[in-house]
């Protein structure tokens, strides 16, 4: 790994969950991690529930587009982690790989995306201990 660890969120559309991980990863590491997010088929807009259920956790993600997956989001990834986006994320040897297998937050209020965002803040919590061990705390 670089000096940096970087990890590449990718879900179809790139509007719920890999945006929600990607904003936890960027807020909870303080910028010690490259965080990328990206969709196979990214919809038009940021869902507006992950939008609020973000804000409830005082981070804000209403200026965030969803991306294209593309090949160099996942050549330039240490770990790419997935969240159903099938067979449609390019594989390279000698990367890591995740699927985090976490309900689609599409079609539904917030009520039902706070369950989905609190399981995506666990795992991601869990995933900066293993990047960042207590020996490499922020320079």
């Amino acid at each position: 790994m670089n000096d940096k660890p970087s990890v590449l969120f990718v879900c179809v559309h790139n509007a719920g969950r890999s945006q929600m991980a990607a904003a936890y990863l960027n807020h909870l590491s303080a910028g010690r991690i490259e965080v990328r997010s990206a969709g196979s088929a990214p919809a038009d807009t940021v869902n507006p529930a992950a939008v609020e259920a973000m804000l409830e956790e005082g981070i804000d993600i209403r200026a965030e587009k969803p991306k294209v997956l593309t090949t160099e989001a996942v050549k330039d990834s240490d770990v790419v982690i997935t969240m159903g986006c099938g067979d449609t994320c390019p594989i390279f040897p000698g990367k890591r790989y995740e699927d985090w297998e976490l309900e689609d937050p599409a079609g539904k209020g917030v009520g039902s995306v706070r369950p989905i965002r609190d399981e995506i803040r666990s795992r991601v919590e869990a995933l900066i201990a293993e990047l960042l061990p207590a020996g490499g705390a922020q320079r």
